[in-house]
């Protein structure tokens, strides 16, 4: 049976099977469809024929090279990290292959992925971090404690330069706010967050208007029917929030963290302090934000020089 399924065949099984047991969301689910129907549509075109499921077993590193490298110019051509996620996809189209269709091909896996530098933080202004955290406030639509609870999520997120996930792990217990939070952060390292006496006041506010009891062990904050709240009503607050204030699409939640460093920068704080609050491994990945700093500095040099 596996021998009279062709390429396609395959793509479409696997597609069903993220669909179905991987449960992927429609967005990557059509953002793999297309990058592994392009590797297919130049194997046919490279090859003069129509390309058979055992055809794939026998694709070579130079076939998948001259692939990447067709993909590198012309009208369409993709940038070194949209190749990468290409290849990422072609991968896992060919494990899918090997475990599901018996068609191993070891090959795939020696093509090093194009080497991807990583882009400059994008934090907002820290006006427009005050606009959000204010029109937070001012939704006349959410009861008074919604309101309170976002504006003290988004304070912390900004005051404290947290991730989403690390201020959801807040518990009842850490509240109120001591001087700093002990915050777990991306591969179990632990690091001391100092809060800022209007972060403290914020999450004051809010815990005073919750409508409901929490135990010690229980989230910090809480979705408007009583659950835990999630990252993603998260950033959907704060995608609603920056369309009602004219903001662009790089007003995130993230952001709000990029900002955190930034503004430090601009206030003089050094690397090492900052890499230590934010809770990065390498000195390197703090360093992205002096970049940031310095196009800040050269825009506000060009606006206030005086011109002849």
């Amino acid at each position: 049976m596996a021998d009279a399924l062709t390429a396609r065949d395959a793509l479409n099984a696997w597609l069903g099977y993220l669909a179905r047991e991987r449960r992927v969301s429609p967005r990557t689910l059509e953002a793999y469809k297309g990058c592994v129907t392009a590797y297919l549509d130049f194997l046919q075109s490279h090859r003069g024929d129509s390309v058979a499921l055992a055809d794939l077993a026998a694709i070579s590193t130079a076939d998948l090279r001259a692939y990447l490298s067709s993909r590198r110019g012309g009208d369409h051509a993709l940038t070194a990290r949209s190749l990468s996620q290409a290849l990422s996809a072609i991968r896992s189209f060919h494990r899918f292959l090997d475990h599901r269709l018996a068609t191993p091909n070891s090959a795939i896996q020696l093509v090093r992925s194009p080497r991807v530098r990583p882009g400059a933080p994008r934090p907002v202004s820290e006006d427009q971090a005050l606009g959000l955290i204010r029109e937070a406030g001012d939704d006349a639509q959410g009861p008074p404690w919604v309101r309170a609870r976002d504006q003290a999520i988004l304070t912390l997120l900004w005051g404290c330069g947290l991730r989403i996930s690390e201020a959801l792990s807040l518990q009842r217990r850490d509240a109120p706010a001591p001087d700093s939070l002990r915050i777990v952060g991306k591969g179990g390292k632990t690091r001391l967050a100092p809060v800022l006496p209007r972060v403290r006041e914020a999450i004051d506010i809010y815990l005073g208007l919750l409508p409901f009891s929490l135990e010690p062990d229980d989230a910090l904050f809480r979705a408007n029917r009583g659950g835990a709240l999630g990252p993603r009503q998260v950033q959907g607050l704060v995608q609603g929030l920056r369309a009602r204030l004219g903001l662009s699409e790089r007003a995130t939640p993230h952001a709000l963290r990029h900002a955190f460093a930034t503004h430090l920068l601009g206030a003089g704080a050094d690397l090492r302090s900052i890499q230590e609050l934010l809770g990065h491994a390498s000195l390197s990945t703090t360093q992205r934000y002096t970049a940031v700093d310095a196009t800040g500095l050269l825009r506000a040099y060009s606006d206030a020089h005086p011109r002849p």
